[in-house]
């Protein structure tokens, strides 16, 4: 699979997400009725429950975990709006029989459980989605990889590194992008690992379009003792992330020795310069 990533990855994004969360909700009558506890969870109810059994959600997992994410995206990122809404399904005897379902010996089960349990993000199920990883049906491994970048935090990054040498590359990169903090992308980018994980960060930090990632990526660009695909890759990282700073340097490497690495500093430049004439557009 090509490491090459997508043409389009901006800081809008999650705005975009949103908008699609909200085109996209479900009116399913179990969709419906969990859609207006948990608005109420949210208004700062904290006596509210679900009447709903688990089984019921596992087989309208779809509608289910487009309502949670909705209700998630429109209270915004705070921890308080994510403790109300796991709380509330703690408090309905939801959580672990939601959690259980992930270890459920027919694989659709799993699957089902792994969009709730990476809807809500619940902690208590990054060990289960992690072993998912490595489960032998293909589609619960894809479900389960997008639950984790759902879910993030370290536990999530740990998972996501230790099979990237393994997992489709633009996919871990992709979630890693999502489940890892800043300072998680610093501390694997200084640590030394394969290339091809290495590679998997880099695209992920292209993926979050942080610039303040620009000057390290950059120094991974110039760095001649590092294997050429990873300086291709931080070219393209610091290409996706668009930062006007990281032209003048991918302009020096238009010299570089390395004819792969020159035609990769040329099209990050033009890239870089194609976004700034859109911004000022």
């Amino acid at each position: 699979m090509s490491s090459k990533p997508p043409p389009d990855a901006d800081s809008r994004r999650s705005t975009r997400r949103t908008s699609a969360l909200r085109t996209a909700a479900p009116r399913t009558r179990l969709a419906s009725k969990i859609d207006r506890v948990l608005t109420t969870a949210l208004g700062g109810d904290p006596r509210v429950t679900l009447d709903v059994k688990a089984t019921e959600m596992l087989a309208d997992a779809d509608s289910v975990a487009l309502v949670i994410s909705a209700s998630l995206e429109r209270a915004g990122t705070g921890l308080a709006a994510q403790f109300k809404v796991t709380d509330t399904f703690r408090r309905s005897g939801l959580e672990t029989d939601l959690v259980n379902s992930l270890g459920d010996p027919d694989p659709g089960v799993r699957i089902a459980g792994a969009r709730i349990c990476g809807a809500l993000r619940l902690p208590n199920a990054v060990p289960w989605l992690a072993d998912l990883l490595d489960d032998p049906h293909p589609a619960v491994r894809e479900v389960a990889v997008r639950a984790l970048g759902q879910a993030g935090g370290r536990r999530v990054v740990e998972a996501l590194m230790a099979r990237a040498d393994r997992l489709p590359q633009y996919k871990v990169a992709k979630e890693l992008s999502r489940a890892a903090s800043d300072i998680d992308l610093e501390l694997l980018l200084r640590q030394r690992s394969s290339p091809r994980a290495t590679v998997t960060v880099l695209m992920a930090c292209g993926l979050r379009g942080d610039a303040l990632r620009t000057p390290l990526l950059v120094k991974m660009a110039q760095d001649r003792q590092c294997e050429t695909q990873i300086r291709v890759a931080a070219c393209r990282a610091v290409a996706m992330i668009g930062d006007p700073a990281g032209a003048d340097a991918m302009r020096m490497l238009g010299t570089d020795p390395d004819e792969t690495i020159r035609k990769a500093a040329i099209r990050a430049r033009m890239r870089i310069s194609a976004s700034m004439r859109r911004r000022s557009a």
